[in-house]
């Protein structure tokens, strides 16, 4: 997985600094962070998984990048830090995923903050065999996350009957696949499934779209040149 992800943090952190403008906030992920996401996202298909996040409080984004992409707004929980260590949640269906485990919460909580008890700041579910756009389950869900609610889009092949790749064009779409031509690459192999590429959003619960960036261990976006 390492040469295929590096390539494609770094096409996909140059669309995010050619895009930058349309964002108003950004949120910095390390890639070893985003190695365990998809790893994880690969061997749940063709279920979803939840996966929870807080912010890293040792390591605040880099100044260069602050300056580059404009200080992250106190738009969400997090802010003007890193992404901290993933924590899978739930894994199941798209009507189930997003709803902690029983033993997590008796319910008592889901009232206030909703069906997943805001155990953490920020989260990601994957979509197998769907691109990357929130449904209005995902929105609802998002009502209740404090950070950053993110999607990781997973194609893959064979596809049980009735979970075939799922594409509409319309939204904001942002690839995190190496380029290719002609028939789709194998990116990996799991379980006997090829998967073939990757698309990841990230958005705020008032559907602001938020700007990710991959980075490594200190924070510095990989394949951007924003000096120090």
């Amino acid at each position: 997985m390492s040469d295929w992800l590096l390539g494609a943090a770094q096409a996909y952190n140059l669309d995010s600094h050619e895009q930058r403008e349309r964002y108003s906030t950004h949120l910095l992920i390390p890639i070893e962070t985003m190695r365990t996401v998809i790893r994880w996202s690969m061997e749940s298909i063709p279920d979803e998984v939840l996966i929870g996040f807080d912010p890293d409080p040792e390591r605040p984004n880099p100044e260069c990048v602050e300056e580059a992409f404009g200080p992250s707004q106190s738009t969400f929980s997090g802010y003007g830090y890193l992404l901290g260590t993933p924590h899978i949640v739930n894994v199941g269906d798209s009507y189930s995923v997003h709803h902690v485990p029983e033993e997590w919460t008796d319910g008592v909580f889901s009232k206030e903050r909703g069906a997943r008890g805001s155990r953490f700041a920020s989260f990601l579910h994957s979509h197998p065999n769907a691109y990357a756009h929130p449904s209005e389950a995902d929105a609802e869900a998002a009502d209740w996350t404090e950070g950053v609610e993110m999607i990781l889009g997973v194609r893959f092949s064979p596809a049980p009957l009735g979970l075939e790749w799922y594409d509409q064009e319309e939204g904001h779409r942002r690839d995190l696949s190496p380029e290719h031509e002609g028939d789709l690459p194998v990116l990996a192999r799991v379980a006997g499934r090829k998967v073939h590429g990757f698309e990841l959003i990230g958005y705020l619960r008032n559907g602001e779209g938020v700007n990710l960036l991959i980075t490594d261990a200190e924070g510095m976006p990989i394949g951007l040149d924003l000096g120090s």
